[in-house]
């Protein structure tokens, strides 16, 4: 059954990556905010009963505290990668809460080059912020590989939304890395917005699987 949260989140999400691409400005920041808080709420609404759903929901927290960061703040970025850094971290605890790992090694390959691929792109401009720049990175690496492992040993459809949304965050992380650091380019915004943004919906839709 489709929800009311379910379809406000659609809504608003759709609004903003469209704001994101083509503007108005008005339309991204009334939007961008809107679109994380009905996240939360549908987690809220959410029937969670073990320690995996409250990580997910802390993680989704710290996600929103460092969206707020940027747009208050976006000259400086090492409060917003901490906090998007411990938001990958508690969502990485929350998917090895299952304990059920194959070590599939496309994956991991996969993941490890386009990694390797990111660090070299923004290794030299990146300068001060390198270290957090590269913890960040590291999280959100971590964070796609042992959802994927999750899903490679369990084969659920929890588990396959976990897995994608883990993938698009870790998408929108590295563009956003070479985009803020590298090259940036003008469609970066709406593609890390709608990364980001269906990655955290795939996320927040397994706690209803």
């Amino acid at each position: 059954m489709i929800s009311w949260p379910f379809l406000a989140v659609l809504f608003s999400g759709w609004l903003y990556i469209d704001a994101a691409y083509r503007g108005p400005q008005w339309q991204c920041w009334l939007f961008r905010p809107v679109t994380l808080l009905l996240l939360v709420f549908w987690a809220w609404s959410a029937d969670i009963t073990d320690a995996s759903g409250y990580l997910i929901m802390a993680g989704l927290f710290m996600m929103l505290i460092a969206d707020g960061w940027q747009m208050l703040s976006s000259e400086r970025l090492l409060p917003a990668i901490f906090l998007l850094s411990l938001s990958f971290l508690l969502y990485t605890i929350s998917f090895a809460m299952q304990m059920n790992f194959t070590f599939y090694l496309p994956l991991l390959a996969i993941l490890l080059i386009l990694s390797v691929i990111v660090l070299i792109i923004i290794w030299t401009p990146v300068g001060s912020l390198r270290a957090p720049a590269i913890f960040l990175l590291a999280m959100s690496f971590i964070m796609a590989w042992i959802a994927g492992e999750q899903y490679f040993g369990l084969a659920r459809e929890h588990n396959f939304s976990i897995m994608i949304g883990a993938f698009l965050l870790f998408i929108a992380n590295s563009i956003w890395l070479i985009a803020n650091f590298r090259y940036p380019f003008k469609a970066s915004k709406a593609t890390i917005t709608a990364c980001y943004l269906i990655g955290q919906f795939l996320i927040v839709r397994s706690l209803y699987l």
